[in-house]
């Protein structure tokens, strides 16, 4: 059976990556998920990565606190390169080549983050990760995601969170809240159901780019996933309300 995508960008919340610690990276659950990306990226699929920060240092909740946003913001795009070189380093000890390039230029441990080249890195086979969000304060990392996977024509875009999928209600409160299968965006934006942030639902809708989420804690969901079964919530500008 072939693959569903050839190109596709994974966007892993950072607090994904800390399984059910409070804080901080659980090796295993990176392990696990780099031996998942390597299973994907065995079948030919030319994966790319977002990671976010919000296990390390959350810019938002740092604002509110007195923080200045800006600086807050810059403070959570160093928490996403840590992220990223320790997905690297996973990714290359199980053997896949990987570049990390950043927004923000971090010369002496990752490239600096330019289109045509994360591009050539894909087409040879590598991961590339984008660290650093997109070098600018006030944007989440959904939107670096919606961006990127814009700049190098991804498919679709693979948001690995802890729940699997959309509700019409928090599920955790409401036990019978409904799991949607799919979603056009319009739908998401009219009634805020924050899949991502509105400017990275926005982007997607304008470059016409599909958003699949699901439980990243389900092992094996991101193979799932690439091979087009259906797992999670799909939105895109197609997709009936369901």
């Amino acid at each position: 059976m072939g693959t569903h995508y050839r190109r596709v960008l994974l966007k892993l919340s950072g607090e994904a990556l800390m399984g059910n610690m409070g804080y901080g990276i659980d090796p295993e659950i990176v392990k696990r998920i780099g031996s998942e990306v390597a299973e994907v990226v065995a079948t030919g699929v030319q994966m790319a990565i977002v990671v976010g920060g919000g296990n390390i240092f959350r810019g938002v909740k740092a604002a509110a606190g007195g923080m200045d946003r800006a600086t807050a913001d810059y403070i959570g795009m160093i928490a996403t390169v840590m992220n990223s070189l320790t997905l690297q380093d996973s990714l290359e000890r199980i053997g896949l080549q990987t570049r990390v390039q950043t927004a923000i230029a971090m010369q002496e441990v990752a490239e600096p983050y330019i289109r045509r080249r994360a591009i050539r890195h894909l087409e040879k086979g590598r991961v590339v990760i984008f660290g650093a969000g997109s070098g600018n304060p006030f944007f989440t990392t959904d939107t670096t995601a919606a961006l990127r996977a814009a700049e190098i024509d991804a498919e679709v875009i693979f948001k690995a969170t802890k729940v699997d999928g959309v509700y019409d209600a928090d599920p955790h409160i409401y036990p019978e809240a409904k799991r949607y299968q799919s979603l056009n965006y319009g739908h998401v934006l009219t009634n805020d159901l924050r899949v991502m942030d509105s400017t990275a639902i926005a982007l997607c809708k304008e470059n016409n780019i599909p958003i699949l989420i699901f439980d990243i804690s389900v092992k094996g969901n991101i193979y799932r996933a690439v091979m087009g079964e259906s797992i999670g919530t799909l939105v895109g500008g197609s997709c009936e309300v369901s």
